[in-house]
């Protein structure tokens, strides 16, 4: 399995709570996020949905999809949330919140492997692409959001 480990930075003019509840909220980041193409609620949590386990199915830039489950493992409140992937992907992503003069700063760490057999085959060559298009993936999720909370 071939290792990655991204960190993805995003400023936000609008109030946390906002933000947070945007992110939190999986069942609806197709309506916002362009690369969503589907997420199915699994398994329901607890009152704070820990232990929910969501189906996510990504549209990339380049030609392929990806689908694994998340489950949301751990959360503070207004300041982190961390989820255990698993299936296409393993690993752990971890959102951190925060703000800055009137400003949301979200920092999103993901440590994942892949399980596809054909990216394993070529991640020594085709590292650097699926660098970019996680980047790609990542920044249209910055652009929808960013209109979102400027509509609403």
């Amino acid at each position: 399995m071939a290792n990655y480990h991204f960190t993805t930075n995003w400023r936000f003019d609008a109030p946390l709570e906002r933000v947070w509840q945007e992110i939190k909220t999986m069942g609806r980041w197709p309506e916002w996020w362009r690369y969503v193409a589907k997420v199915e609620l699994l398994q329901p949590g607890d009152a704070n949905e820990i232990g929910a386990v969501r189906r996510i199915t990504w549209r990339t830039a380049l030609p392929y999809t990806l689908t694994f489950d998340s489950e949301l493992i751990s959360e503070e409140k207004h300041r982190r949330m961390e989820g255990r992937a698993f299936g296409e992907l393993e690993g752990t992503g971890i959102w951190t919140f925060s703000t800055e003069n009137g400003a949301t700063l979200v920092r999103y760490d993901w440590m994942v492997k892949t399980t596809k057999p054909w990216m394993n085959f070529l991640a020594p060559v085709a590292r650097p692409f699926f660098e970019w298009n996680h980047d790609r993936v990542m920044q249209a999720g910055f652009e929808g959001l960013t209109e979102r909370l400027t509509r609403r």
